[in-house]
């Protein structure tokens, strides 16, 4: 078993997820080993501003965001009295600035073999790109990790992820029967919705949403988009909806309603996808950020007929199974282990990836 920490900076922009856990790749044990470095209000600009990756500070911007990786590191093992040496792989995923699988880009900044120097510690990052050069979509690489962590529940099971990007793992009851796929906006537009008329970083809890009033032309409209239409594997950039959704009324609405709205959304657009699974999932649990807004979850256990409840109901922590996620996929990668499968991410056959970048030498090998 490897003690492996995973690192995960999301496209909502609020900070670091740090996680340990032990794995040899197939089976998990989690540890109570984590911790959250939040953004500055600053920093978060910055990362906002490389956003497309045309910013010509990315370098430097990402640099300082490594640096950032490397402390959050420093922290959790300060934390719970862990040395460097307790550590046998770090997995990085970076923050995602680009994803077009379509060109055949997509685009995860941080340096892993800085990461590697200033933490002492081996270092796996860029895991998507091998994935998407072999024809894949990229994304999502949870669902491997999540089938993982339920393969004791009763089938089939959906994890439902809403972060800035909302994804669904299925797990059916047939042998390795394992889907994901981006579901459509998460908190992302909820996120910049608020920051944009009220400064505030997102809708805590879901209250403006919960006193708002659903403007269904709008979801109507949103829902339109072609990308509820494809047949996945499919994923999603951070601002693939924002066209779609200025071409609508939204900048005249209320606060609240257009909180309320795009919450909405979020979970309408998870209905969307249903009719790519099998079956309806007897049971469904949600982690990320988006588990927290009230409107979200509420709209979510209208709409399906199974149970709906966060994580923690299976005694699994949703603020940082991200994290969690890419220190089991580390793992993966040095043992050369498929990250993504073709009803994942749409590669024609299992694929591993990864760059590892070693502490001591400071050489780096891609999976």
């Amino acid at each position: 078993m490897y003690t492996a920490l995973g690192l995960m900076s999301g496209t909502s922009f609020d900070g670091i997820d740090a996680a340990v856990i032990r794995t040899d790749g197939e089976k998990v044990e989690l540890t109570d080993f984590h911790t959250m470095i939040p953004y500055t209000d600053a920093f978060r600009e910055k990362l906002r501003s490389v956003m497309g990756g045309k910013n010509p500070k990315t370098p430097e911007i990402e640099k300082a965001q490594t640096e950032l990786h490397a402390e959050a590191v420093k922290q959790l093992l300060e934390q719970h009295n862990l040395k460097p040496e307790d550590i046998d792989v770090i997995g990085f995923h970076g923050q995602t600035i680009y994803h077009n699988p379509a060109e055949g880009k997509t685009w995860q900044i941080g340096d892993g073999a800085l990461l590697a120097s200033l933490t002492g510690i081996d270092v796996v990052n860029d895991f998507r790109t091998n994935d998407v050069k072999n024809g894949g979509q990229g994304a999502p690489l949870v669902p491997l990790f999540h089938a993982a962590l339920v393969h004791g529940l009763k089938k089939p099971v959906a994890l439902l992820n809403i972060g800035g990007i909302g994804n669904i793992t299925y797990i059916g009851d047939g042998k390795d029967e394992v889907i994901g796929f981006d579901t459509g906006p998460g908190n992302a537009l909820i996120d910049d919705w608020m920051f944009k008329r009220a400064g505030k970083k997102y809708d805590e809890d879901g209250k403006a949403s919960l006193a708002g009033k659903v403007q269904e032309g709008l979801i109507t409209h949103m829902l339109q988009d072609a990308y509820f239409g494809k047949v996945p594997p499919k994923s999603l950039d951070r601002d693939n909806f924002r066209k779609r959704l200025d071409e609508t009324r939204i900048k005249e609405l209320t606060l609240e309603d257009g909180a309320a709205t795009l919450s909405a959304l979020t979970a309408r657009a998870v209905k969307a996808g249903m009719r790519f699974l099998p079956k309806e999932p007897l049971e469904w649990y949600v982690t990320g950020g988006g588990r927290h807004n009230q409107r979200i979850m509420k709209e979510l256990k209208s709409l399906f007929t199974g149970k709906m409840l966060p994580v923690e109901a299976i005694k699994l922590n949703g603020d940082v199974m991200e994290a969690q996620a890419f220190a089991f996929l580390a793992v993966r990668s040095l043992k050369h282990m498929p990250l993504s499968l073709p009803t994942t991410t749409g590669v024609a056959k299992p694929i591993t990836g990864g760059v590892f970048h070693a502490a001591s030498s400071g050489k780096s090998k891609r999976a």
